[in-house]
Parts: C-alpha cells; sequence; structure tokens
C-alpha cells in the first residue's frame, strides 16, 4: 500500500527536459520529463495562477506508451480538455504510465498504478513551487483499461488521490470472456445481425429471436445473457474489426498460460471442436501464402482506413498490414498467421480484417517486437484453428456465483456443464492489466459512468463491482460510491466512419465526455465542500441485461431523459412530400441540472443542421414539437439530440450531457431520386467583365483548398485541362476513385456554375457506397460555394 509520504524505490529522480508556457489551445505552463533509469514519461499542464483553485485532474490512458493524448484526442469534445481542467479550478497531468509501448512488461504494477502514484506526487511539488506552499487536491479518472487501473490506484495508495472517476470499467473476469463470446455470436448469427438490428431499432418488432435456427438462436441467448446489449449489434462491423484486434492480442499471454487448450478444443469430449457443427467445419482455414507487400501504419493512415490497437500504438515500427499473393476464400479474420520463413520466422501474428489481398494484423506482446524482421517474400501459412477455438473458451472458465452470467453455464447442481479449464485466467489478465485485482476497498470518493449500450465493458460488470464496494465499505457506502449508468453510450464516444451503416452513429449514441467532466467536479465538491453528489442510478440486472426505470425522476442518475414520438407513436408510415409531426418530452433528473440544447437530425447523416431556439434554458423539462417532410422514399429514423448542464448555461462546451431520442418513419411513392450528373450549384445573375480572372482565381484556391468528409481532411487536387471556362479536380485520400469537373456557362439568368461529381467506391467501403457519395458530394459542393462566395466578395 502506497501513501502520500511513502517514497517508491523505482521513481526516486524526477527530471524535467521541457517547461515552457504556450498559448495553444489555451494559456498554459507545459512541463514534460520523466524518472531517470525508467521509462516513465510524463506531461502537466499548468493554468495562471489566476484560474487555479487548489486541484488537479490526472487522466490514466487504457494503454501504456503514451504521454501526449491531450495534445492528440482520439475523438471531438473529450474529458481531458485542457479548458475544462482550467474552467474547474485544476491543472491536468498524464504520464505514459512507465512504459515505452503499449504491454504490461514483467511487472504489471508499474504501469498499473505506481508510475501514476509518482507522477502525481511529484505534480504536486511543482504545483507548490508556481502556486504556493500548499496540497493540491488529486482526482483520477480513466475508462476501459484505464478504468481497471484508476481503480487500482485508488485501492492500492491512500493520501495520494481525494477521489477517482473510473469509466466503462469491467470485472477480473471480462478477459478474454467478453470478447470471446461476442466472436462466437458473430460467426454463427453473421447472416442474421442486420434481422436483429430491425428489431431492436425503433419502431422494431423487439423480438431478436425470429426466424434463426437452433445454433443461431443458443449463439444469441449465450452472448445476451453474457450481458452484450443488443442495441449494440447495429456497430457490428466496427465491433468485428475493433475487438478482434483485441481478443488476439490476448491470445499470445493464453497460449503460454494454457497450451493445451487448443488441442483439447478439436479433440477432447465436451469442447464444441471436438463435435463440431457444420458451420464450424465450413469456418475452418489453412492456407499458404507468400507476403507480396508490406503495409505500414502510415500507408493505411494516408488511405483513410483505421488500424488495429496494437498496430496504432506500435508507431512505424512494425507493419500494420501485408498485402499476400493470395487469400483464401472465407472468413479469416481471427486467423493466426505463422511465418515460415525468413528472418522473423516463428513469428506469429493475426489478422483483424482482409480487403482483396490485403490483410490488416494485431499482435501481442511476444511477437510484435520479431515482426520488425519480417520482409517481402516470407512465406506464411494462414490458420484460424486457434481463433474458432478462442471463440467458446468462456464456457470452460466458469467461476464463483458472484459472476452471475456465468449461471447459464451450470447445471441444476451447480456444477459446470462444460469441462474446465485448470485455471481461470480472467484475474490473471486483470492482474496484468492494473497491477491488481478489484477488492472494493478504498478510501475517498469514487464515481462511477458505465454506458448501458457498452459493447466491451458490459454494462453488468459495474453491478458487480458496486457490490464489492459495498460489502467492503458497509455503511460508508453511500458516503463514498456512486453509480450512474449511461443510456445510448458505447465504449468509446461516435466518430463517423466509412464502414459505418447508415444512419451515422452520431444519431445512434452520445459523447459522454461532459458527463465524465461533470462527475469530475461534482467527485471534487464531494470532498472538499461535503457536497453530495446526485444519487445512483436506479437498475436492476435481468439475465444479464441492466434496465433502468422510463422517467428521469424514477431513473435519478444525471443524464436527462427523451420522450421522442412521430405522428404520436415509435413508427409512422408516410408518402413522399406529406408532413410529418414530431414531439419530444425532454426531463432532467431533479437537481441535476437544465435543458440548453436541443437538436434535429431527421435524415440520419449525422450533422444536427437543425437547432431549436430554447425559450427558457433554466427548466429541467421541456417539450418541442416541430414538423419535417421527407423529398424521398425511404427508412428513416430521425433523431433528437438533447442536452442538460448543470448551471443551464448553454453557452459553454464543458460539462454538456447528452441523450439521444429516436423513431422510425417509412416513407413510400415518389421513388428515390439520384443527384443529376451534372448540378447547378450557384448564379451570377450578370457577366462581369474581371469574370476571367474570377473563374482563374476560383480553381486556383480550390486546388489548394481542404475539405472534411466523414471526420477525415481530404484535398483537391487540379488534374484538369483547364479550359476558359472549366477544369477537373481529383480528390485524395478517398475511399476509391473520386473527381470533379466544374464549369462556368451560359443561362438564362446570367452564368450558371454547374458541378460534375464522379465516384467510384472500392474495397470494403462498398457497403457504404451511397452514404460515401452523399456525404463527400455535400463536402465538395459546400466547399466550391465557399470558395466562390469569398472571391466574388473580395473583387466587388
Amino acid at each position: 500500500m502506497q501513501t502520500s509520504e511513502s517514497i517508491d524505490p523505482f521513481f526516486t529522480q524526477p527530471y524535467v527536459d521541457i517547461d515552457e508556457w504556450r498559448d495553444e489551445p489555451v494559456r498554459h505552463r507545459y512541463v514534460h520529463g520523466g524518472f531517470k533509469d525508467t521509462d516513465a514519461r510524463f506531461s502537466l499542464y499548468f493554468p495562471p495562477k489566476e484560474q487555479y483553485d487548489g486541484r488537479f485532474f490526472q487522466y490514466i490512458m487504457p494503454m501504456s506508451g503514451n504521454e501526449n493524448q491531450v495534445q492528440n484526442p482520439s475523438y471531438p469534445d473529450p474529458p481531458y480538455s485542457l479548458d475544462f481542467a482550467f474552467e474547474s479550478g485544476g491543472y491536468l497531468l498524464e504520464s505514459n504510465l512507465g512504459r515505452l509501448d503499449m504491454f504490461p512488461g514483467d511487472d504489471p504494477t508499474i504501469a498499473g498504478y505506481r508510475t501514476s502514484v509518482a507522477v502525481a506526487k511529484y505534480s504536486r511539488v511543482l504545483a507548490s513551487e508556481m502556486y504556493g506552499p500548499h496540497r493540491s487536491y488529486g482526482y483520477a479518472f480513466g475508462g476501459s483499461g484505464g478504468g481497471y487501473k484508476t481503480i487500482s490506484c485508488i485501492e492500492n495508495t491512500v493520501g495520494v488521490w481525494d477521489g477517482v472517476v473510473p469509466f466503462i470499467h469491467a470485472t477480473p473476469m471480462a478477459m478474454i470472456n467478453v470478447f470471446s463470446v461476442q466472436a462466437h455470436a458473430m460467426r454463427v448469427l453473421k447472416d442474421k445481425i442486420p434481422a436483429i438490428i430491425d428489431a431492436v431499432e425503433p419502431g422494431g418488432s423487439g423480438d431478436i429471436y425470429a426466424d434463426l435456427n437452433e445454433e443461431e438462436r443458443e449463439a444469441l441467448i449465450e452472448v445476451t445473457k453474457m450481458g452484450f446489449p443488443p442495441r449494440a449489434w447495429f456497430n457490428y462491423r466496427r465491433i468485428a474489426f475493433g475487438y478482434t484486434g483485441v481478443l488476439t492480442t490476448l491470445l499470445d499471454p493464453m497460449m503460454k498460460w494454457d497450451s493445451n487448450y487448443f488441442e483439447d478444443f478439436w479433440k477432447e469430449p465436451g469442447y464444441l471442436g471436438a463435435n463440431p457443427p457444420q458451420s464450424l467445419l465450413d469456418a475452418r482455414i489453412k492456407h499458404d501464402t507468400t507476403i507480396s507487400k508490406l503495409i505500414m501504419p502510415e500507408d493505411i493512415r494516408k488511405m483513410g482506413g483505421s488500424l488495429s490497437i496494437s498496430a496504432g500504438q506500435a508507431g512505424n515500427v512494425v507493419p500494420a498490414g501485408f498485402e499476400l499473393e493470395s487469400v483464401p476464400e472465407g472468413d479469416i479474420q481471427g486467423a493466426s498467421i505463422f511465418l515460415k520463413s525468413g528472418e522473423a520466422e516463428g513469428c506469429v501474428v493475426y489478422a483483424v480484417a482482409a480487403f482483396d489481398n490485403m490483410v490488416m494484423l494485431a499482435y501481442g506482446e511476444e511477437n510484435y517486437r520479431l515482426l520488425a524482421a519480417v520482409k517481402v517474400g516470407d512465406k506464411v501459412q494462414i490458420d484460424n484453428s486457434n481463433y474458432l477455438a478462442t471463440q467458446t473458451y468462456h464456457r470452460h472458465q466458469v467461476p464463483s456465483p458472484e459472476y452471475y452470467v456465468w449461471d447459464q453455464f451450470r447445471g441444476a447442481d451447480g456444477k459446470p456443464l462444460y469441462p474446465q479449464r485448470p485455471e481461470i485466467l480472467g484475474p490473471r489478465h486483470a492482474y496484468q492489466g492494473a497491477g491488481s485485482v478489484q477488492t472494493g476497498k478504498f478510501e475517498g470518493k469514487m464515481i462511477v459512468v458505465e454506458m448501458l449500450t457498452d459493447e466491451a465493458a458490459y454494462p453488468w460488470q459495474a453491478d458487480w463491482y458496486r457490490s464489492k464496494v459495498k460489502a467492503a465499505l458497509g455503511e460508508k457506502f453511500d458516503d463514498n460510491y456512486r453509480l450512474w449508468f449511461i443510456d445510448n453510450a458505447m465504449h468509446t464516444p461516435p466518430v463517423i466512419s466509412p464502414i459505418d451503416s447508415h444512419p451515422a452513429i452520431t444519431t445512434r449514441v452520445i459523447n459522454y465526455g461532459g458527463i465524465l467532466q461533470q462527475a469530475l467536479r461534482d467527485v471534487s465538491a464531494w470532498v472538499e465542500k461535503g457536497v453530495a453528489p446526485p444519487a445512483s442510478t436506479i437498475y436492476k440486472v435481468v439475465d444479464g441485461q441492466v434496465e433502468v426505470p422510463p422517467t428521469a425522476a424514477e431513473r435519478k442518475g444525471v443524464q436527462p431523459v427523451v420522450n421522442l414520438t412521430v405522428n404520436g407513436g415509435m413508427r409512422a408510415e408516410v408518402n413522399v412530400g406529406k408532413k410529418v409531426k414530431f414531439s419530444a418530452v425532454i426531463e432532467a433528473p431533479p437537481d441535476t441540472g437544465f435543458i440548453v440544447g436541443v437538436e434535429w437530425d431527421f435524415e440520419g447523416n449525422g450533422d444536427y443542421p437543425i437547432t431549436e431556439q430554447l425559450k427558457d434554458t433554466k427548466s429541467n423539462r421541456v417539450k418541442v414539437k416541430t414538423t419535417y417532410t421527407f423529398s424521398e422514399s425511404g427508412t428513416y429514423f430521425p433523431a433528437v439530440l438533447v442536452t442538460s448542464q448543470r448551471q443551464g448555461d448553454s453557452q459553454t462546451p464543458n460539462a454538456r450531457i447528452r441523450n439521444i431520442g429516436r423513431v422510425r418513419v417509412v416513407v413510400s411513392g415518389g421513388g428515390k431520386q439520384e443527384p443529376e450528373a451534372k448540378q447547378l450549384i450557384f448564379e451570377l445573375k450578370e457577366k462581369r467583365a474581371d469574370l476571367g480572372n474570377i473563374i482563374n482565381k476560383f480553381f486556383d484556391t480550390i486546388g489548394q483548398h481542404t475539405t472534411v468528409a466523414q471526420g477525415k481532411e481530404i484535398s483537391t487536387n487540379e488534374i484538369g485541362p483547364r479550359t476558359e471556362h472549366s477544369t477537373k479536380f481529383e480528390v485524395v485520400p478517398s475511399p476509391g476513385t473520386t473527381f470533379y469537373t466544374i464549369s462556368f456557362e451560359d443561362i438564362d439568368s446570367g452564368i450558371g456554375i454547374f458541378i460534375e461529381i464522379e465516384m467510384e467506391v472500392t474495397g470494403s467501403y462498398k457497403m457504404m457506397a451511397k452514404t460515401i457519395k452523399k456525404v463527400f458530394s455535400k463536402s465538395i459542393i459546400e466547399n466550391a460555394i465557399e470558395t466562390l462566395n469569398k472571391i466574388i466578395k473580395e473583387t466587388e
């Protein structure tokens, strides 16, 4: 147990190598350094003295290796913004958790909590030097693996932190089991997932088991009872890519700790592989081939693609993908790729996705350094036998009854239905990730934030830890602990991606960063002023699923609740051109804030183009009505994004608490209108004498501009040939080929500016072709109109 006075012999000599004042994004003193003879690095961000109120906020990363996350956020409006910390009277700190890579190394306590302790203590020294002698109040927060570590920090120390906000945290049984069960379900259900999604969408049947055969039904029951939220299935493509990368990085330690399992699975009675269903036999692949090209992380970023977690953390030192001479038929996701020749012979990496002959990679600690020696021409074998075996590993890892979602694998006598492995590996994985295993014993205050649509940290796991805390704290429980469940939120905040299906993910789930900011403010007020935070969410767990009451007053917690209807219900069927009526009742739980924002997105593009003008931002209950007319047939899922804020401040970007309401509208008649090949986007009412100069300046400016589509910067390059009135441009990068021609032509009213967009979507992006074309076209047209308006104004 470390205390505020104890000295860790591993961290005795702090040093500073950067100490400077910076003006961006806000005025602050930046201090970077580390501890001598260690790999520990830290970044500290101090506000000017007049903004400091005696506290710090320490962000604990999910994985080690990066002390600069604050400067390069992964998503918009993160909780670790300098503006939030300074507005809240604190300085901000982060570290690489004592490691230069993402892996825990030989001593998991270093990344788990000891580096964070050392950095927190040293930050107080610097704060006292800067602001005068005092003890800063300290608050740590982190999610996912960072949630594990945040709990480890508070459970293994006294007096270092005064409060913590762990979020999206799991149990010691999460690894490898939450990923194995969903991988099994995705393999068995892959053709039925669209129907499952439709059933849980607003206005759907609600029956996720309709039209499933016995094997499919059993797989869906299994994953649902284990805690996977059915509403998260809409994101299955991203889940398959992202969490295959996580699962496969766990295979290295699993191979070391339980290597016999992969042989037993295919031979021993009681394991699925010993008496395999036809679907398992059909899925098995073994294929020999040769590497024809190494694809580095930077290559994939330039293509606008996504990296697995391990490839994204490894820098640009080892390949993130291979181009192979041949790829077998079937799904190779999760397959082991064995290096069979060359300097990297014996290395094992894993396929997280395949596009044509390109295979994206993930790797574990045992192999990624050896991967640096791989070369073009090396022989490889693709074999998914181990991955298929891993998919039902959770059945053979039945823990004690406190992990109640495993009850489905116990018989009436309480004994496991399947053969059990010699060791339960979950706690071992947890120790690797956090340097300790959760006990529920801590000193200080804690607010846990858990997401109800979390596809990785299944929501029931927060209930498990709550029971540990209650047992440990007894009568002090309510004085030290809160649990807020957050609806319509997944493991990570939403960012639109080309592999998503329509409607956009930002119309389905919220960015929960503002909720974490409010939790940090609440935990500090709890510690420093004795102001108790809003009550914990009221909930119950039924067959692995967390259920919450329908109203804000019953539900409690901090999140506003939305009741959205269309034509009086959850679903409406209308004709093209007919007005559709929408009504939303929005209510924040008592004493948690006021409704300050209501935004509408009727067509599912994720941009929320219509903002409701609220007359009163000091009410915790708001009712709004509006209408919308759909011009094209199709199925739409209109969404309303609502925001509350504790003080009713509609202008601040900080501590904004969001929720979403959704309904279904089926529009018939009129047919889908495809955009014209050549579209008029602008009219000049008269032919100016300097039109030639305007045209050339316009073309030159467009060729120097970047725009944004699907959340990524794209550039426009002129490829010509340029005539007096037209030229052609290419967009790079884009998911395929994108060209457009702009021309100035005589029309009856003067001069018309026309645009003709040619776009062919290729590879894995084909599934999203319609949405991508729409978003790219909109961005291109908006950029052209904005540029022309600016040039005309400048030349008037």
